[in-house]
């Protein structure tokens, strides 16, 4: 569904434009309308689903344990914080402050596709992911099946 990496300007009042390539897709797909979260695998960056995508994912996580610490921790990240934003006129989102700052997000981020969903980074956080390499160490057996 989403691929590509773009570099985004978020504005002072905290909006992004969606690239041009996805406005078509998100207006079709999603009837402009995303739902914002974090991430709780990285620091630095925000989860953008299509509210299909959302409603399966939200319903996995509600169902964990609440018993367990790990499965709250994901609860209060994905759930507590999920906000929905809609494409304005312009094909533009905001992207609520509370989240920008918790992540870092201030002038200049970078808008990935991920298949089912966007993620959004900080310039800096994404920078880092970036120059950061896979090692013989981190390959699993499922990483050594991949013929890339």
């Amino acid at each position: 569904m989403f691929q590509g990496e773009t570099a985004i300007t978020i504005d002072d009042k905290g909006r992004l434009a969606v690239p041009t390539a996805h406005r078509d897709l998100v207006a079709r797909e999603c009837g402009n309308q995303l739902v914002i979260t974090y991430n709780p695998f990285e620091s630095g960056s925000l989860y953008l689903y299509p509210m299909a995508v959302w409603e399966r994912v939200r319903d996995q996580v509600n169902k964990l344990p609440k018993a367990k610490k790990v499965n709250r921790n994901l609860q209060l990240k994905l759930v507590g914080a999920a906000t929905f934003v809609e494409l304005d006129g312009n094909g533009r989102i905001t992207v609520p402050g509370s989240h920008r700052a918790a992540v870092g997000i201030e002038k200049k981020a970078v808008l990935l596709g991920m298949g089912d969903k966007f993620e959004l980074w900080s310039e800096q956080a994404h920078h880092a992911q970036i120059r950061q390499t896979v090692s013989d160490e981190d390959l699993s057996e499922d990483l050594l099946d991949l013929q890339l």
